[in-house]
């Protein structure tokens, strides 16, 4: 082969590859092009920068909202919050009881799989959802009717320690399943808390069990988050872990199911950390290969990177270092993001062009928020596209 018809040949190759560097814009079957999707942030820029002075995304995620159900049906937020207040016996919880006077009754025990305490000589006493104080009542009603004090005794039942507890998560969070929560796990015990009085924990409230389950999505309706407990349904209204205020956390019990209800929208307000959301968002991210040769160069990890909850698209392509380098060959990047609609289950993938993205005024309006599971791939510029084509024509060449 001439030398002439070398060159020609892999002059051709260049073109046809640098044609071949372009690639389609992604197809998918949900609607994100009209702004129909999980959230209005992945449709695709349809205005000209000089025409970019308004953010729409949030009033187009609002607007397929169904209404708020507060307290609405079953028990409201209220009456729940009080119905279900403060501290209640669950299986296997560990309690001290005192009898005055006494040695017989007196000592540690442990709430049994049936929901109840069995002291010696009375009939089992039921436990399971009740208060410290009830206990007593029970334990003081059934020592007078036994002949066992001829005076109602003094009677002490307090929580040496709180056991874990098992639930069911279901509805609009990221990992429905049952969990458990709070407590000591296993074989594993804490001498110094058992050996003392009293007992207190925060892991077996409702936002543990919530977070726990991967935390409510962004399409969660947190006003009315029911709990099903011995066949009765309570609503709880969270709002308020969002607005700064004491919300109504309540201590869950084994057996107890919980469902949080979807408004059928994405809420940009819940994209923020608190304590029902996930505790951050695990990426898989594949970088580019200039000017970094791979992943490990640029710091990211073998398979995830940890970024907060509330992050966004162009947050993670900087975290990606996938913005910057030399403005001549290195500005002119792209990268895809892959997701899924955790309501559906349908993927979908959004491109963008970063520089593009980076200069827009209404920015905001197509960045979208990242969910957990999410992977970001970043793309080289078309310069060193061409680049990298060059380079492989012209081993070509030589083997020619």
């Amino acid at each position: 082969m001439s030398q002439a018809l070398r060159y020609g040949s892999a002059f051709l190759a260049v073109l046809a590859l640098a044609n071949c560097a372009g690639s389609d814009v992604p197809d998918n079957l949900e609607p994100v092009a009209t702004g129909d999707g999980y959230q209005a942030q992945y449709r695709t820029p349809d205005v000209t920068r000089k025409d970019a002075q308004f953010l729409r995304s949030a009033e187009i995620n609002a607007s397929k909202c169904r209404p708020l159900r507060g307290g609405t049906g079953g028990k409201g937020s209220g009456l729940a919050a009080t119905a279900l207040r403060g501290e209640r016996l669950s299986r296997n919880d560990l309690v001290n009881i005192r009898v005055s006077d006494d040695d017989t009754f007196s000592g540690d025990y442990v709430v049994s799989r049936d929901g109840t305490l069995k002291l010696p000589f009375l009939s089992p006493i039921r436990a399971q959802g009740r208060r410290t104080s009830d206990i007593e009542s029970d334990i003081s009603a059934q020592l007078t009717a036994g002949d066992y004090f001829a005076e109602a005794p003094r009677i002490s039942v307090r929580v040496a320690d709180f056991a874990s507890v098992t639930v069911g998560v279901s509805g609009a969070v990221f990992e429905p399943h049952s969990v458990e929560i709070g407590g000591v796990r296993g074989n594993e015990i804490d001498n110094r808390r058992q050996g003392a009085l009293g007992a207190s924990s925060e892991g077996r409230n409702l936002s543990a069990a919530l977070r726990s389950a991967g935390g409510v999505r962004p399409d969660a309706d947190i006003s009315a988050i029911e709990v099903r407990r011995n066949g009765t349904r309570y609503v709880i209204d969270m709002r308020g872990v969002f607005e700064g205020q004491n919300a109504s956390d309540i201590m869950l019990l084994t057996g107890d199911e919980i469902t949080v209800p979807s408004r059928g929208c994405f809420q940009d307000n819940l994209m923020r950390p608190s304590p029902i959301s996930p505790a951050g968002i695990s990426l898989f991210m594949s970088n580019l290969t200039q000017p970094a040769s791979g992943n490990a160069t640029s710091a990211i990890g073998r398979d995830v990177r940890e970024v907060p909850y509330g992050t966004r698209y162009l947050q993670a392509v900087t975290d990606l270092n996938c913005v910057g380098g030399a403005r001549a060959t290195s500005a002119d990047r792209s990268a895809v993001l892959f997701s899924r609609n955790p309501v559906t289950k349908v993927s979908v993938v959004i491109e963008r062009d970063i520089e593009d993205l980076l200069r827009r005024a209404d920015r905001d309006d197509y960045d979208p928020y990242l969910l957990p599971g999410d992977s970001l791939a970043c793309y080289d510029s078309t310069v060193t596209n061409l680049g990298e084509i060059i380079g492989v024509v012209g081993l070509a060449g030589l083997s020619l």
